[in-house]
């Protein structure tokens, strides 16, 4: 079993940065491909962003590209996301989350998440 715990949350003004460390626990996710999701009050959960096991190929969403980047350190078994220029429709809740195998954007493939860590952005 697989314990995900995210930290990093708070609040900042608009054009400033955050980042958000998950850290594992119980097993290793050296070869489990992570990811951060999103989900802000009154919507559905979002994908944000995606890296595979060997940490060589990532995915963002549009509405991030550019300006986050999500990486990993095996060794650390922890994955972190760096947010910069964060807008206020950044603000949400952030939970990581990792699976076996390959990269997904979608949720429902994802065999371990996280408690989430607030994430609030103001104008």
């Amino acid at each position: 079993q697989v314990q995900l715990v995210e930290s990093g949350g708070g609040l900042v003004q608009a054009g400033g940065s955050l980042r958000l460390s998950c850290a594992a626990s119980g097993r290793t996710i050296s070869t489990y491909a992570k990811s951060w999701f999103r989900q802000a009050p009154g919507k559905e959960r979002e994908f944000v962003a995606v890296i595979s096991w060997s940490g060589d190929s990532t995915n963002y969403a549009d509405s991030v590209k550019g300006r986050f980047t999500i990486s990993s350190d095996n060794a650390k078994n922890a994955v972190y996301l760096q947010m910069n220029s964060l807008k206020p429709e950044d603000t949400a809740i952030y939970y990581c989350a990792a699976k076996r195998g390959v990269r997904s954007t979608n949720g429902g493939d994802y065999d371990y998440w996280g408690q989430g860590t607030q994430v609030t952005v103001s104008s």
